[in-house]
């Protein structure tokens, strides 16, 4: 195992003031530190700066897929016990994989009833919480949770199980203004602070944008719990890539322009495809792409991402692309800072 390859090397000590709970307003007010990796030392600015970071030619690659209120609460339909879901991915026609989180259990053959007429049977039960069930609802599946479900916000964001006054709030700003493909439970959260204003002036400097999709799951932000990161396994996502942002991709770096990657779900989504010459191929699949120092990337120049949690597969993929001492050495900074970390906190602009 070289220094590189213990887990606790991506360790850090976030005091829990600079967990972000709330999202700022606007959007693009966020802070976004600049790390230039030919160089050293970081900059200060503002997500509404990045037409002025960025160069006429480039193009940014964002990811579409939308978060679903994924988070149900029911009862058991024998003793009437709560039980929470987090619908996770459908299998197959009315099967879903959930979470289930209750006091007792619930067993295979078991029947939760949930809001507004709709119930569920578990089908069978499985590792890490898991479980598949048999969904029925009254009108279809994501027009029904649309309205019985909540935002699936990460567990280190507080709200109340129910009636928190913001979880309206949430249902909007847990979500990027682009989203349009349903089927995350976790927001790809570096594309949260773009707003349409952002994107006319990026347009005007002459920068492009291109949308794949990678549906985010849970696995996506879990700590690695493993000593040797190569024991680690990713959890695979569904992903898809269209004949035309392949197209655009490969035309603007064949004439020397950068890709800018909005988010780590992105880059995973492109290296997952990329040839050892960068060259994207149109795919749809399930990515488990699991990038860690040493990497060499073959599709993204440029990297805007929020501040990620310690030990995650997430701060391995930065500190891939710009070195695992000099991210350690800008979170550390952020924190002296005031930077605001995670899902609605600020982002950095690795170049």
């Amino acid at each position: 195992m070289n220094p590189c390859e213990r887990t606790s090397d991506y360790d850090y000590a976030l005091p829990p003031d600079r967990i972000a709970q709330t999202p700022i307003e606007p959007r693009d007010a966020a802070r976004l530190m600049v790390l230039r990796r030919d160089r050293s030392g970081v900059e200060h600015r503002r997500v509404r700066d990045l037409p002025d970071l960025l160069a006429p030619g480039d193009l940014l690659v964002i990811n579409d897929t939308r978060v679903i209120p994924a988070r149900v609460f029911g009862r058991k339909g024998r003793g009437g016990g709560a039980v929470e879901l987090l619908f996770l991915e459908e299998t197959e026609s009315g099967v879903w994989n959930v979470l289930l989180r209750a006091r007792r259990r619930p067993r295979p053959g078991d029947r939760i009833l949930l809001p507004e007429d709709a119930n569920v049977t578990v089908i069978a039960d499985g590792v890490m919480g898991r479980a598949r069930v048999r969904v029925c609802t009254p009108t279809p599946f994501f027009e029904w949770i649309e309205r019985a479900g909540v935002p699936p916000l990460p567990p280190y964001i507080r709200r109340k199980r129910t009636g928190d006054a913001r979880t309206a709030e949430d249902r909007a700003r847990y979500q990027t203004v682009y989203a349009t493909r349903p089927g995350a439970v976790a927001a790809p959260t570096a594309g949260l602070h773009f707003t349409p204003e952002l994107f006319e002036r990026l347009a005007a400097r002459g920068i492009g944008r291109v949308a794949v999709t990678l549906h985010v799951g849970i696995g996506t932000f879990r700590p690695i719990e493993t000593d040797n990161p190569a024991d680690h396994v990713m959890d695979a996502e569904r992903f898809e890539i269209g004949e035309a942002a392949a197209a655009r991709i490969n035309e603007v770096r064949a004439r020397g322009g950068r890709i800018i990657a909005v988010g780590t779900t992105t880059v995973r989504t492109l290296e997952t495809v990329a040839d050892e010459n960068g060259f994207v191929r149109a795919a749809s699949g399930r990515a488990s792409l699991f990038i860690r120092p040493p990497y060499r990337f073959r599709a993204v120049d440029v990297l805007m991402t929020n501040f990620h949690l310690p030990r995650s597969t997430l701060l391995m993929l930065v500190s891939a692309f710009a070195g695992r001492e000099r991210i350690l050495a800008a979170y550390a900074e952020a924190i002296r800072e005031g930077y605001r970390f995670y899902s609605y906190g600020d982002a950095m602009l690795l170049l």
